[in-house]
């Protein structure tokens, strides 16, 4: 339909300048101000649940990070370094030439750190997460890590056995999932253990 007088252009004009005030009222502020109360009582859980250290940041319970030395319990391996910026899998599939060397030579260099044969290298140390930013790693992983991080800590092996059985999640609803453990909140507590 065409407009026929400047009186309908300025009419329809209006009707759009109340449109966009009305839509910005309710989505560019209550929404968001909605939004914040809501999340407002859950603390830290709406906040990127941060782990802190002597009231300093030092990392975020909810993605990865990587770890280096035999002091620490080390991350799943990640395709972007935990680059939170470009998280994103590889894209290989499980036949790619690439992908396959990469995996052998992971293996390769956790079972030679870990003092053990490949074939005692469990799948999440040598594969990255989906999203290359995994916090977790398998049980089977951090015990296969207990021995160097005691020795390097100066620690018993029971008792970092001890923080990884009490840093394990379990399946949530004892149903979903598998159990888990979070190497960040472990690499916590096991620097808390040898002091």
């Amino acid at each position: 339909m065409l407009i026929t007088s400047l009186s309908d252009l300025a009419r329809q004009s209006l009707a759009a300048l109340r449109v966009l005030v009305v839509l910005t009222v309710i989505l560019g502020i209550a929404y968001p101000v909605a939004v914040w109360g809501v999340a407002r009582p859950l603390g830290d859980r709406a906040a990127g649940q941060p782990v802190r250290v002597d009231g300093q940041v030092v990392g975020s319970r909810l993605l990865g990070q990587s770890f280096e030395g035999v002091q620490w319990f080390h991350s799943r391996p990640s395709v972007n370094d935990h680059d939170t910026l470009a998280s994103a899998p590889s894209n290989l599939g499980p036949l790619n030439e690439d992908l396959l060397a990469t995996i052998a030579e992971r293996r390769s260099t956790v079972a030679a750190t870990e003092a053990v044969p490949e074939a005692d290298v469990p799948a999440d140390a040598v594969t990255a997460s989906g999203s290359g930013l995994d916090p977790h790693i398998s049980p089977a992983y951090a015990d296969l890590q207990v021995a160097r991080v005691a020795r390097a800590r100066g620690l018993d092996v029971a008792r970092v056995r001890e923080l990884v059985a009490t840093h394990t999640e379990r399946r949530f609803l004892g149903i979903h999932g598998e159990p888990v453990v979070n190497v960040l909140e472990l690499n916590v507590a096991v620097d808390r253990a040898s002091r």
